[in-house]
């Protein structure tokens, strides 16, 4: 853990409010990268981030609590199509904001070149749990996106995640910069936590932002991780992994807390969902 907080960069940063910061940076259709990074070197990275970023400020806070619900097919047909690197995929799940109760029903696209396309709904926080009064709305999305999970396959809650999250804007190049941490995963009743661990995640149009390359300099390159994908396959052993593989192995090393779950680390192969 680091002995010095993140909180002293944040403070010396510029605010910047929420609505502001959805009209200069929405990004809805983006370039992700995540790096996985040492929670100790995270206040020296925002301290290297001060001269090119604001801060999103709410009331005052400049770090908020996020929980989201990842649903899939019975035959984990959105996992499958990560694990088996299929061009287009797709994630259903709802993101509740858990400091101001707002909640959103989200569904993401990936396509060619690592673009992220995302359609949100606003969603009421009692339903997070269930895409049945949201439905409609995300199987327009996925038509629309020429993504189709099998017909008539039921959507059901299956990995439940929870971070603080800090967001960063970087107004020259119109980017933004999010930072997770207090990590934790839950599936079941097998749960899992990454204490020491921060994902920062860069949102770009297209071309690298001065974030990306302060990470490059300190030696911090992209990393395969999806908080759904990655988190599952370190509580669900027998499913394939092939793509994070190398980042379970380096960053998930935790033992999941485990009811009846398995823990192994061997991994079986499992019949491939169809996918579109």
């Amino acid at each position: 853990m680091s002995s010095r907080p993140i909180t002293a960069p944040l403070a010396a940063m510029d605010p910047i409010g929420l609505a502001e910061l959805i009209d200069r940076a929405a990004l809805q259709t983006r370039v992700d990268r995540k790096y996985l990074v040492p929670l100790d070197r995270v206040p020296h990275l925002l301290d290297q981030l001060t001269p090119y970023a604001r801060v999103l400020d709410i009331d005052g806070a400049r770090s908020f609590r996020y929980e989201s619900v990842y649903f899939d097919t019975p035959m984990l047909a959105s996992y499958h199509c990560a694990a088996y690197r299929r061009r287009r995929r797709f994630k259903v799940r709802t993101r509740t904001y858990l400091d101001s109760a707002q909640c959103w029903l989200e569904v993401k696209i990936s396509g060619a070149r690592d673009s992220i396309t995302k359609h949100r709904l606003p969603y009421e926080p009692h339903d997070r749990t269930t895409v049945v009064p949201g439905r409609e709305f995300v199987d327009e999305a996925l038509v629309r996106e020429a993504i189709c999970p099998p017909a008539g396959s039921a959507l059901d809650p299956v990995l439940v995640t929870s971070y603080r999250r800090v967001t960063l804007l970087l107004p020259a190049t119109a980017s933004r910069v999010t930072i997770d941490t207090a990590l934790s995963w839950q599936a079941g009743d097998t749960a899992l936590h990454l204490p020491d661990l921060a994902v920062v995640e860069t949102k770009t149009s297209a071309a690298a932002s001065p974030a990306d390359r302060l990470l490059w300099q300190g030696g911090l390159r992209p990393a395969r991780i999806s908080k759904y994908a990655t988190g599952l396959a370190a509580l669900r052993p027998e499913l394939p992994d092939s793509p994070w593989r190398r980042t379970l192995r380096r960053h998930f090393r935790t033992t999941p807390s485990v009811g009846t779950a398995p823990t192994a680390t061997a991994h079986r192969p499992v019949q491939e969902a169809s996918c579109v």
